[in-house]
């Protein structure tokens, strides 16, 4: 049965305003905690961080005063609700247990809107960047072993395989090569819309995450690979990002932000299996749904539109449920490894000629190759164990990755 935020009766505004208790929850248990529950606080944790920069955004490029106060009224409740999903981290997690959550998140949400996108251009963009998450997941998996003596596997649940993907020492490329085309959202399905702003909301999330904590890691590779990582997190939002309609309207956008919050929350009350957490969805999704309505006052208010205008009917599409996605994932390992980015297109990067920017870049930024992070920590971890740290069901797809004694630097990379 389909579900429509906008038939729903909000609390007003000032109703969904929390105190400090409720803002600071028991956190989960990391040792018990299923994968997925995981996911999803980050997700919507990534959900709240996109609407707050939005929103200070949107305020910073408006001259109305009595607009911006109504900013600053749903602001608020978006910061709360951060605090209160960043509150379930649990104080004996490590970072970098931290961080396997955040690429597995990466692998599981990209293989699901890609699965679930109609238009080709954004399924190539969602499928190309998620072989570079599914490597990232491979290296932290690795250096996690190094330092800590955990097998990425268990924290994963056997959900997610990790080996190797398109090689992150490849995964560097010209910046311009990393702006795609924008949508028309007038001609998007309302899932493209959605999918574009979930999954720029979420890698930006990455991107942040890394940025932030990187220099607070314990040694100099693990700084060095966070460093490196967070430049590919980089691009990644440049990509996805620009796959946003730039003709919208900040009113239209912010609508469109409330009502992909709304079906993050539905999504994530619909398949949460924690009924603790489940609860607290549920009531974040009611203050979403007064987010929404006050959105669309102020759309209404300030440029006479409706909601239809910009999500159409209203009713949430299918709903966003995790799951495992290991045959996709081999799927798109098989067929795409070596493709790279070429302005607005993707190309194999044997096609690309010596005086390329590809070839440029990657000579300012990977040489010596034994100075890349990335390709550092298989080296370490090969010669303390004599081959790679992996979790998979079965041989690699590629054969050219399955060689566990032997790091792959070529792979994405090499022009002929």
């Amino acid at each position: 049965m389909s579900f429509n935020p906008f038939k729903e009766k909000p609390l007003k505004i000032d109703e969904v305003y929390m105190d400090w208790k409720d803002m600071s929850v028991k956190p989960y248990n990391c040792k018990s905690v299923h994968p997925f529950t995981k996911l999803r606080l980050i997700l919507l944790n990534g959900a709240e961080f996109e609407a707050v920069k939005f929103s200070h955004c949107f305020s910073r490029n408006c001259d109305d005063n009595d607009l911006r106060r109504e900013l600053c009224l749903i602001r608020r409740s978006e910061q709360q609700q951060q605090k209160r999903l960043a509150s379930f981290k649990p104080f004996d997690e490590s970072i970098l247990e931290h961080t396997i959550g955040y690429e597995q998140l990466a692998v599981e949400l990209t293989s699901m809107l890609a699965q679930l996108e109609a238009d080709p251009y954004v399924k190539k963009t969602l499928d190309f960047a998620l072989l570079e998450d599914f490597d990232h997941l491979y290296r932290y998996a690795d250096l996690l072993d190094i330092d800590e003596g955990i097998k990425a596997e268990q924290l994963v649940g056997e959900l997610t395989e990790i080996m190797p993907g398109r090689p992150t020492i490849a995964e560097h490329r010209f910046p311009a090569d990393d702006i795609k085309r924008y949508s028309n959202f007038a001609q998007s399905s309302l899932q493209t819309k959605l999918n574009v702003n979930i999954i720029t909301a979420a890698e930006q999330q990455t991107m942040n995450y890394y940025m932030n904590i990187g220099n607070f890691y314990k040694n100099k590779l693990g700084r060095d690979l966070y460093a490196e990582i967070a430049m590919i997190e980089e691009q990644h939002v440049s990509s996805y990002g620009s796959l946003l309609d730039t003709t919208c309207t900040w009113l239209e956008n912010l609508l469109m932000h409330e009502y992909t919050e709304c079906y993050l929350y539905y999504s994530a009350m619909n398949d949460e299996k924690d009924k603790r957490i489940r609860d607290v969805y549920e009531q974040m999704f009611t203050q979403e749904i007064a987010h929404l309505h006050n959105a669309l006052y102020l759309l209404n208010k300030y440029e006479k539109k409706e909601y239809q205008q910009v999500v159409g009917k209203g009713d949430f599409p299918q709903l966003l449920l995790f799951k495992s996605n290991i045959d996709y994932v081999r799927n798109v390992l098989a067929n795409t490894i070596n493709l790279t980015g070429y302005r607005e297109d993707y190309v194999d990067v044997t096609d690309l000629k010596e005086e390329s920017d590809f070839v440029s870049y990657q000579k300012t930024v990977n040489d010596p190759l034994k100075s890349v992070a990335s390709h550092q920590v298989i080296n370490k971890y090969i010669a303390l164990n004599g081959n790679d740290y992996r979790f998979q069901v079965k041989q690699h797809p590629v054969q050219v990755l399955q060689n566990r004694q032997k790091d792959n630097t070529s792979v994405g990379r090499q022009i002929n």
